[in-house]
């Protein structure tokens, strides 16, 4: 008998410890660091598919979107973080809230889909945004540009979703160099990164929005290549994202693979473990 109850009361002690590490993970993810792996391809070369990072929680504050939702269709999983913190939602302010500034690169939820995405943060409230030209434009100013060189990567899948790059050289084969242009683009308040081309398209001349208050306008630095602020919700855009929905910022990359699975260490790119986010 003696045997069976410590056997039992083994088994009770590690259900325990696994539901007090769920919890302390829980709750570290939903106050401090989110982990985050970048998908697509809408951010290079600042981010490239295949890099993972932790986003900082604390810049802004919390919300209701800091609350994390948990999506794991293979199981049937599918808890949105309104689910835990919908009675929060709304009022489209946070605590101990930040304003972020002009340039940083902001994990946030969109706000129609829920999911999470990653874009600079380029508009600030009352700001006018509008590109000219494939030229960003700022309160009827344009940002200055500088030649960056050519970005080259390998044309074929990338990623666990095998997503291949478009090409300003055209049509590119498996294997072969795909090209972009890159510029140096420097934002209004210092902030300069690199942003790509892949050739003229309808984004590249935008009308002229105004931000509103409490409100911010997010573009990809791979400019032709990302879905943002510049098509608004009704058209299954990004469109002016509000304070609350903003989840953290993204300030290193703490490892990142070229493969179809982390496992495959062959493919790591040793040369971005713990990178700042510029």
């Amino acid at each position: 008998m003696a045997t069976e109850a410590r056997k039992q009361s083994g088994i009770v002690e590690t259900v325990k410890t696994i539901v007090y590490a769920l919890l302390i993970a829980g709750i570290f993810r939903s106050l401090f660091f989110q982990p985050f792996w970048i998908p697509s391809g809408s951010m290079k070369d600042t981010l490239l598919i295949g890099d993972f990072l932790f986003v900082n929680k604390m810049a802004y504050g919390y919300s209701y979107a800091s609350c994390p939702s948990v999506r794991m269709p293979q199981f049937g999983i599918n808890i949105d973080a309104t689910d835990i913190c919908g009675v929060f939602d709304g009022d489209n302010t946070r605590l101990f809230g930040s304003e972020p500034d002009r340039g940083d690169v902001v994990v946030f939820r969109h706000p129609t889909t829920g999911f999470d995405f990653i874009k600079r943060l380029v508009g600030l409230p009352g700001d006018r945004i509008q590109v000219k030209a494939g030229v960003l434009n700022i309160n009827g100013e344009p940002v200055k540009l500088e030649d960056g060189g050519i970005f080259e990567e390998l044309a074929g899948p990338q990623g666990p979703q095998g997503l291949r790059p478009r090409c300003e050289n055209g049509p590119v084969g498996d294997g072969g160099k795909c090209l972009k242009s890159r510029q140096i683009e420097t934002l209004p308040g210092g902030v300069s990164h690199p942003i790509l081309n892949i050739g003229r398209q309808g984004s590249d001349d935008t009308g002229v929005y105004t931000v509103p208050a409490g409100h911010f306008f997010f573009m990809g630095d791979n400019r032709d290549n990302s879905t943002d602020s510049r098509v608004p919700q009704v058209a299954r855009g990004v469109g002016y994202v509000p304070f609350e929905n903003l989840i953290g910022r993204a300030d290193r990359i703490m490892f990142s693979s070229a493969g179809r699975s982390m496992f495959a260490f062959w493919t790591w790119r040793s040369d971005r473990f713990f990178k700042a986010v510029k």
